[in-house]
């Protein structure tokens, strides 16, 4: 049995990643602040789904605050860091862009120095596909991701260089992961695949940014945590996507698996696109078939039928969320 911390241990992915640990067999710190840039409620909900077993311990911490995280690595011995806490939000980024260089960038300084005090090798750091804008398709990792387009994509990019200097000064262990689009149930609010559903069902209008037409490479939750899980595996310092490394699914086609799953029709309110929304994206997954043996399972029909699943059996908690 090993010993893990997860940081952001009640978000979306951190909170799968989590309970695959545990099926596992291993014990699991959590911490998370809990913040507020979507209804904390859901979090709770994730919160107690993890508490309800054994084998994880929860820390209402944040990883701004360097002396609370000093004392729960003092406190346990990991064999691992999963670095899953963020501030995300391409949008959200623009209008608070100092709360972003905050958690992502000092957050993650003062997980790695802890690392580094308390002799933990191995660091796992979520990133973005963000990261990528601009940039020809499909995304691959040794494209140069040199201007970000956001507050949210720039200070994943300092993540990204503050781990590979811990990587070579201090010997650090680090595997980044540039998520792409991730869906499933219990997921982000404020993201499209848990408003458009939660709309159709209730039969509000959709709010679409743009005309439909912009592709995302959905991945299916259950197969970020799995990748992120083999990502445990010594590598030095390696960039790796995972995403769903397949043709993007353009929005029209994500509303109509919703209505199929549903067997609802949705209505659209239409609104301009935002500047700083990817038109597409697409992950080249080679790298992490290569080094992980890893690619997605789970078909985007097939994600979309469990996430309708989960929502129905939980129409009560998600009807009474604020999106």
């Amino acid at each position: 049995m090993a010993i893990y911390l997860v940081t952001g241990a009640a978000g979306f992915i951190a909170s799968k990643v989590c309970e695959q640990l545990l099926a596992a067999k291993h014990q699991v710190i959590g911490v998370d602040n809990m913040n507020d840039y979507y209804d904390v409620r859901l979090k709770h909900w994730r919160q107690a789904q993890l508490q309800a077993g054994r084998g994880f311990i929860f820390y209402p911490l944040d990883i701004e605050n360097s002396t609370a995280l000093n004392k729960v690595f003092a406190a346990h011995k990991f064999d691992a860091v999963f670095n899953l806490a963020a501030r995300a939000g391409v949008r959200a980024s623009l209008e608070h862009p100092e709360l972003y260089e905050r958690t992502n960038v000092q957050g993650e300084k003062n997980v790695l120095e802890c690392q580094r005090k308390h002799g933990v090798k191995k660091h796992i750091l979520a990133s973005s596909s963000s990261l990528y804008a601009g940039c020809p398709m499909p995304f691959t990792e040794s494209q140069p991701v040199d201007h970000p387009q956001s507050p949210y994509a720039e200070t994943k990019k300092k993540a990204e260089l503050l781990a590979r200097e811990y990587h070579e000064k201090h010997g650090l262990d680090v595997s980044v992961l540039r998520y792409f689009t991730v869906f499933g149930p219990a997921g982000r609010p404020d993201m499209a695949p848990f408003r458009f559903i939660k709309w159709i069902d209730e039969g509000r209008p959709i709010t679409l940014f743009g005309d439909g037409t912009q592709a995302r490479d959905f991945t299916y939750v259950d197969d970020i945590a799995r990748g992120t899980i083999l990502a445990l595996k010594p590598l030095g310092y390696e960039i790796i996507n995972l995403g769903g490394g397949r043709t993007p699914l353009t929005l029209k086609a994500v509303i109509r698996l919703m209505e199929k799953a549903l067997g609802k029709k949705a209505r659209i309110s239409a609104k301009p696109a935002s500047a700083a929304d990817m038109k597409e994206t697409w992950a080249d997954i080679a790298k992490a078939q290569r080094l992980l043996g890893w690619a997605p399972e789970v078909t985007a029909d097939e994600g979309f039928r469990r996430t309708v699943e989960w929502h129905i059996a939980h129409r009560d908690l998600v009807q009474s969320l604020k999106v």
